[in-house]
């Protein structure tokens, strides 16, 4: 295994900086991942998405037909925290880890699955089948390049997402709406509220339905893999000043749905509580809809892979090959594109990477070092067992 590469690779990728605000966000961190794999005698492709935001592929495939494995991770990241000093793209090394925006979410398992797909080529190649690395543009944001390998024709009989999992195989995720809902009341002068509808007192009834009676009937829906559907209500905004009623509030929120439920259920409970609302107070209207802007145009649906799948006996079945006891199923917290693959494209999809998920996005973002490097290890040894199944 060329764990000098990966490491040298990994450290290339963070001192590219790829989040939003910057001019060809990740062209320069998927030039990197390119030339890795170009030095090593691998074709990459860049597939440009957007100008200067190419999705990479690159592929190995053995002799004979067999089963497709696709290696998915993203090249973006969020922007360095507001207010710190940290150095988000030094890609320094300390104590075994590696620190920068990037490492954990995701660059790191990129890494990993680089050197995996070489690791794979160099060591005997496949006995059958394929293996794809896909390095995909803005899941941060819209999906845009896990949309554009679906609307291309990606198709395969299996895929690994490489988000923070510590290395522990996850075998789903929750779906996610980001809905915006706008409350559009009368404004008055504040010493005579009752000759206006206040849009902020509205919203302020919503969010208490929500709690009191959303929530709690949550319990009915509950997923035997995903447990609970949850909803945050992550923003609020209106009024002038205080002297005025309130004409217009917004409230935005963030919407986590499970199999046992289905997207027409998630609108219509809501639309069922503005109803409430609107018929307290005559003359108020709301629009419930999806938040523009940071959201894919497919569905942000849930994610689950039986746990009987032959994907899932290769990734276990990796930690016996390399000597180490397999760790319990776990369960993603967050979303993954591995859920438009799953569902739009009909690609059986598990998580499993590198990093710990309590450390993307935060102002110390590191990843250790041994992590990554078993990770390329595990990649590698599942793509053998799963290309050879059946």
């Amino acid at each position: 295994m060329d764990d000098k590469g990966i490491l040298e690779l990994l450290m290339e990728m963070v001192k590219a900086p790829s989040h939003p605000g910057i001019e060809r966000q990740e062209e320069a961190a998927a030039l990197a991942l390119a030339g890795y794999l170009r030095e090593r005698g691998v074709a990459a492709e860049l597939v440009e998405v957007r100008p200067g935001r190419p999705n990479v592929v690159a592929s190995v495939a053995g002799p004979k037909p067999g089963p497709h494995l696709v290696l998915c991770g993203h090249l973006d990241t969020v922007p360095p925290n507001a207010g710190s000093t940290s150095d988000f793209f030094s890609g320094a090394i300390r104590d075994g880890r590696m620190y920068g925006r990037g490492t954990v979410d995701m660059k790191g398992a990129l890494a990993s699955m680089a050197g995996a797909l070489v690791e794979v080529r160099d060591g005997g190649g496949l006995a059958s089948g394929e293996l794809t690395l896909a390095a995909v543009v803005d899941e941060e944001m819209e999906s845009l390049g896990a949309e554009a390998l679906i609307r291309g024709g990606l198709r395969a009989d299996g895929a690994v997402i490489g988000e923070p999992t510590s290395n522990r195989v996850a075998i789903g995720h929750k779906g996610l709406e980001w809905l915006e809902v706008r409350f559009r009341g009368r404004a008055a002068h504040g010493s005579t509220p009752e000759a206006g509808i206040s849009a902020i007192a509205a919203a302020a009834h919503f969010a208490s339905l929500v709690e009191s009676k959303l929530v709690p009937a949550f319990e009915r829906r509950r997923d035997p893999v995903l447990g609970l559907p949850a909803i945050n209500l992550g923003t609020i905004a209106g009024g002038q000043q205080p002297s005025m009623v309130a004409a217009d509030c917004v409230v935005q929120l963030d919407r986590r749905w499970v199999t046992t439920e289905t997207i027409d259920q998630v609108v219509g409970d809501l639309e069922a509580l503005l109803a409430t609302v609107r018929a307290a107070r005559p003359g108020l209207t709301t629009v419930l809809a999806r938040m523009p802007g940071g959201m894919a145009t497919m569905l942000h649906g849930p994610l689950v892979i039986d746990t009987g799948h032959p994907l899932v006996g290769a990734a276990l079945g990796a930690f016996a090959d390399l000597g180490l006891a397999a760790p319990p199923l776990d369960v993603f917290p967050a979303w993954t594109d591995g859920a438009l693959l799953s569902r739009e494209a009909g690609i059986p999809t598990l998580v499993w990477g590198p990093g710990e998920l309590a450390l993307a996005h935060s102002a110390e973002e590191s990843v250790a070092l041994d992590e990554v490097l078993a990770a390329a290890r595990l990649y590698a040894a599942a793509a053998r067992r799963f290309t050879t199944a059946g």
